[in-house]
């Protein structure tokens, strides 16, 4: 019994590494290899590259678009609470009353830490 659960698991181990290798042995067949120059060469959206390759960004940014994924992804978690309120109770009605209140709390911090606020500078 124990050797055939061994057996089934060196087959999924050998398709796991077998089959990508034919895969992309066949893609590298097929696929058209026309090599130019221009192919070679640097571009945005089509466009020839202009200025300096590595621009340093503000770091507002990065916090910004963090606190939106934070809230973002939290709105993922209330959502399913809402649709089956009425089977959860008054119990998840509390957990959901803290979990909100600790998001509020989040922004007001952020809030008062000035991180919502953009300027150019």
């Amino acid at each position: 019994m124990y050797f055939n659960n061994y057996v089934v698991v060196t087959i999924f181990l050998f398709l796991g590494v077998i089959l990508p290798v034919v895969a992309l042995t066949f893609g590298r067949l097929l696929r058209p290899y026309k090599p130019v120059e221009e192919k070679y060469t640097t571009y945005e959206s089509g466009n020839e590259p202009v200025g300096e390759g590595q621009v340093r960004f503000n770091i507002r940014y990065y916090l910004f678009a963090l606190m939106f994924v934070i809230f973002d992804v939290e709105t993922v978690f209330l959502y399913p609470w809402a649709v089956a309120y009425k089977q959860l109770g008054l119990f998840a009605l509390v957990e959901m009353c803290i979990f909100v209140g600790l998001l509020i709390i989040g922004l007001l911090y952020a809030w008062k830490k000035k991180v919502l606020q953009w300027t150019s500078i």
